[in-house]
């Protein structure tokens, strides 16, 4: 299966989306740093050389993240003509929760960023541009040759009704299991590939008094992508992909068994779970308290933002040959201020050079199909190689698998029952929040 072919089936789960209801106002947010840019290359579509202030709005303040992001602040001034001062608008927290809100209060509020980090798939479809707050990009795509260079399936999800509205800057893979090589030899155990595997070793490492599952939910994305793993890790990829699009019952036995091994996961985690973040919890991986954290390919970048050389990879239990994808994306908002800045920022993002820049630092991978493989480091390698083989799927955490308001209704669950742990409620409310997306009858 080719990479193509791997994006037509990503791209038939994201079939069916769902209007984003009126989005509430309150204000604008406004955690922002400057960055002097001056800049030198093509001129505008009217010649004039770019001014002013580009303010770019996203969640990335980690290691890895900030670095893939400083990396393309860092030539922009080769692609983009003029003096422009970038202003590197963040709202910590892994995952984007925080950094939704405030976009989502300053887009109905008629003050949008220049652009903004968002999801591709239902994240950005269901939302802005459902509700028109999008400029159509056709003729940037057609200029920059993105057509051709951009696999078929990643166009058909970045796009509405055969219009493209958003430029994909990276693949990432949610379904990664990391583990401490050194800890593991220590202690004469082997990498887990099956659920029994893990609880195997989990029983071990407990045993030595290592906690054997980092877990950081601080953000609750990180508790739900810990469920997806676990859902698809059992149900396998086809039952999993039918959870979004009505096929798979909520109700079915099977997902009883996912549930029941997401509740026996967390009992492996470490107790101060909900107070940490995703990269606070791959730091007890790096120290050797925690044997083991599931987590998405970000997690290479951050160990080598940390100097962390004795990390390990597999898939998430029963996932070998699946590839749980989401990616990230940056369009330009209607009424966006300085709007020729943001179109070359855009094509710097979808060029060549901006995505070899940015995904070995950020822990990913091009979106587009040319990038020079030799690049990227040996995790990132077997992740392009795995990415051209596997059967590739759209994460839920990540705005990929099911609109907004689904996953914030399996969001709420989630938490719910990390507070008060009961299967059959977690399964009913999951089972209604189908139900209430439309998905399920």
């Amino acid at each position: 299966m080719n990479i193509y072919r791997n994006w037509r089936l990503f791209a038939v789960s994201m079939v069916g989306l769902l209007a984003l209801g009126a989005i509430a106002a309150c204000g604008s947010g406004d955690n922002a740093t400057s960055t002097p840019t001056t800049s030198g290359g093509s001129p505008t579509a009217t010649g004039a050389q770019l001014s002013g202030k580009l303010e770019i709005f996203s969640w990335w303040t980690t290691g890895g993240e900030a670095a893939g992001l400083q990396a393309l602040y860092n030539l922009y001034p080769q692609v983009c003509p003029g003096n422009v001062t970038i202003q590197n608008s963040t709202i910590a927290g892994g995952g984007g929760d925080a950094a939704r809100q405030v976009l989502s209060t300053r887009m109905q509020g008629g003050d949008p960023p220049g652009t903004f980090q968002i999801h591709m798939g239902h994240e950005l479809l269901d939302s802005y541009v459902a509700s028109g707050d999008m400029q159509p990009l056709t003729s940037l795509f057609a200029q920059q040759g993105w057509n051709n260079v951009f696999p078929q399936g990643v166009l058909d999800i970045v796009s509405k009704g055969g219009v493209p509205y958003s430029v994909p800057v990276n693949i990432h893979r949610a379904n990664v299991l990391w583990y401490n090589t050194k800890t593991f030899t220590d202690n004469g155990l082997t990498a887990p590939k099956t659920f029994a595997d893990f609880f195997t070793v989990a029983d071990a490492l407990k045993a030595k008094g290592i906690t054997p599952l980092a877990l950081g939910d601080k953000d609750t994305f990180e508790s739900v992508q810990l469920l997806e793993t676990a859902l698809l890790g059992v149900l396998g990829p086809d039952a999993y992909k039918g959870l979004w699009t009505g096929t798979t019952d909520w109700k079915s036995s099977q997902v009883t068994d996912a549930l029941n091994t997401f509740q026996r996961m967390l009992t492996y985690t470490n107790n101060d779970h909900s107070s940490l973040t995703w990269d606070q919890a791959n730091d007890l991986v790096i120290n050797g308290s925690a044997g083991m954290t599931i987590m998405g390919d970000w997690v290479d970048a951050d160990n080598k933002a940390k100097g962390f050389t004795n990390s390990g990879w597999v898939p998430t239990p029963g996932t070998s040959g699946t590839y749980d994808a989401l990616s990230d994306t940056f369009g330009l908002p209607k009424n966006a201020p300085n709007p020729d800045a943001v179109t070359c920022w855009l094509k710097l993002v979808g060029s060549k050079a901006g995505q070899e820049a940015f995904n070995p630092l950020k822990g990913s991978v091009c979106a587009r199909t040319d990038c020079n493989t030799s690049l990227f480091g040996t995790y990132l390698q077997s992740a392009i190689s795995d990415w051209k083989t596997n059967t590739i799927v759209p994460s839920l955490a990540h705005g990929a698998a099911a609109s907004p308001s689904f996953l914030s209704d399996v969001s709420d669950a989630v938490i719910s029952f990390a507070a008060s742990p009961d299967v059959a409620t977690l399964q009913s409310r999951l089972a209604t929040a189908c139900t209430s997306a439309g998905v399920c009858k």
